[in-house]
């Protein structure tokens, strides 16, 4: 099964890079995907190739959808909202950071849901959604990452926790 990123000119790449590690250094399959299949400026500046783009993505193959913040009017359309809705109806994880919540909200993903815009948290996890503030990204990755049961045991999410967010030296 795919763990998609959906990134895009503007996309903040800091939001996502703690997840993309986790995923990685546990052979998650990742895809990063865009609208178009461009290359992709991020707002740190970084130039990224994508895999693919969202419509040669194979719905059936995708674990996770992941959507950044930026600036979410390259991505906010009405097409990429039904695919969203489609995603949630499969019961897909659906996990959105800043702005990337709002993209949620607009497509009607967090209606009836628990979200960072319902509730003053940082980071929100209600069924198979999760959304986080900006500054919230460490929550964010730990939080996708327990949903998708990346970590090995009580013992691994808990020293990874007091790594990431509480800055605790490996021993």
């Amino acid at each position: 099964m795919k763990d998609v990123f959906l990134i895009y000119d503007t996309s903040c790449f800091y939001e996502i890079i703690i997840l993309n590690y986790f995923m990685s250094v546990t052979n998650c399959d990742m895809i990063f995907c865009s609208l178009d299949g461009n290359i992709i400026k991020t707002t740190e500046g970084f130039s990224v190739n994508v895999d693919m783009t969202l419509e040669n993505l194979d719905k059936e193959q995708i674990r996770s959808f992941i959507i950044p913040g930026g600036d979410i009017s390259i991505i906010d359309n009405t097409d990429f909202r039904m695919y969203l809705q489609d995603l949630k109806e499969r019961d897909i994880l659906i996990a959105g950071i800043c702005a990337g919540v709002d993209v949620l909200e607009k497509a009607g993903i967090l209606d009836e849901l628990k979200s960072i815009h319902s509730l003053n948290e940082d980071c929100v996890c209600d069924k198979n959604i999760i959304t986080a503030r900006a500054n919230a990204y460490v929550d964010f990755a730990i939080e996708v990452a327990k949903k998708l049961d990346l970590f090995d045991s009580e013992e691994d999410l808990h020293e990874t926790i007091d790594f990431w967010k509480y800055h605790v030296r490996v021993q």
